[in-house]
């Protein structure tokens, strides 16, 4: 991201950029700054293509036009498909492509031994923006706290994070909201948050498990009636909890293997502070104990989708069974 960082600053640039992965919020945010500073207001030099139906004698027709009354002329391409294949024959364009051309294409995903990926590789440049470790987002949000002349401090930027989650678009949405709610104020704070962010499925369900673990079965079945009443449908709460069942238990393997936390998060391929919340959950339960919930968690999806059983009962005894003081005498491992 600094060469493309580099090239809008010093308005220098390639002929052809390619910019993909999974963070849709970077991509956006590239593709409107590379219209920003190549075109400007003057949009007869912008040209923009999306999908899977593209021309492509058109879209090279448009790239040999000279750009009107400007340096360069901008060519968007996004999400076409072209480098996951069929664009052999834009491959060969680009040994010819203009000097006053620029060619943006932006991807979700892309086939490395394509002709094309070969191509914008040789002759331009290729950025993969994939998902922002918790440093890279916590130095991306304090910027924007600054700008707005906000004091925040790196717990709280942590804990932002950790209740919000890590995409980039949400969490934009929160930090607007902090700012608003603290109009008069300097300082963002925790109970700030508290107040007025909403928090991610996934970090409530880690409540939701936190309570499970302590055996509080009430605050379990609080946390399951919250989400009801806001309109999460039961399997996909049901889903999300195996899912951490599955990830505790994987945490609890490789902590016992004297894996460090980024290690554990790199082989889990969850963020470190997911694999740290994993880790620390995975303690207060035993290996039996996470092996029987995950098998009960699988035996309930499995009957709710023959009707063997209703959604909401499923789920509900799922959770009154695994929160149950009963539970404490299942043996540690």
């Amino acid at each position: 991201m600094k060469t493309l960082e580099r090239d809008l600053q010093a308005k220098t640039f390639q002929n052809v950029y390619l910019i993909y992965g999974e963070e849709e919020y970077l991509k956006l945010h590239y593709k409107q700054q590379f219209i920003r500073v190549i075109v400007g207001d003057n949009t007869m030099n912008l040209v923009q293509y999306e999908g899977k139906n593209i021309d492509i004698g058109e879209l090279i027709d448009n790239a040999d036009t000279a750009p009107f009354f400007a340096e360069h002329r901008l060519i968007v391409v996004e999400n076409s498909g072209f480098l996951k294949g069929g664009g052999d024959a834009l491959a060969e364009y680009l040994k010819e492509i203009p000097d006053s051309t620029i060619l943006l294409f932006v991807e979700q995903e892309v086939d490395k031994r394509s002709k094309l990926f070969k191509a914008v590789k040789n002759a331009g440049y290729v950025c993969e923006i994939g998902r922002q470790s918790e440093n890279e987002l916590v130095r991306w949000a304090a910027k924007i706290f600054e700008h707005y002349g906000k004091k925040i401090t790196r717990a709280s930027l942590s804990y932002l994070i950790a209740n919000v989650g890590t995409d980039m678009e949400i969490l934009s949405r929160e930090i607007e909201k902090l700012i608003s709610y603290t109009l008069y104020r300097e300082e963002v704070t925790n109970k700030d948050m508290d107040a007025v962010c909403t928090k991610q499925l996934s970090v409530r369900i880690f409540d939701m498990i936190d309570a499970i673990s302590i055996k509080n079965q009430r605050k379990t079945m609080d946390c399951y009636y919250e989400l009801i009443a806001e309109k999460e449908p039961p399997m996909r709460i049901l889903f999300m909890l195996e899912r951490q069942f599955h990830l505790m238990l994987q945490a609890k393997d490789l902590s016992a293997a004297h894996m460090d936390k980024s290690r554990i998060a790199k082989v889990m391929g969850v963020q470190d502070f997911i694999a740290g919340k994993c880790i620390n959950q995975s303690r207060n339960f035993s290996v039996t104990e996470l092996k029987s919930a995950l098998a009960e968690s699988v035996k309930t999806d499995e009957m709710i989708k023959s009707g063997m059983l209703d959604e909401n009962i499923g789920v509900e005894m799922l959770l009154i069974k695994y929160s149950a003081k009963s539970n404490e005498n299942l043996k540690r491992a």
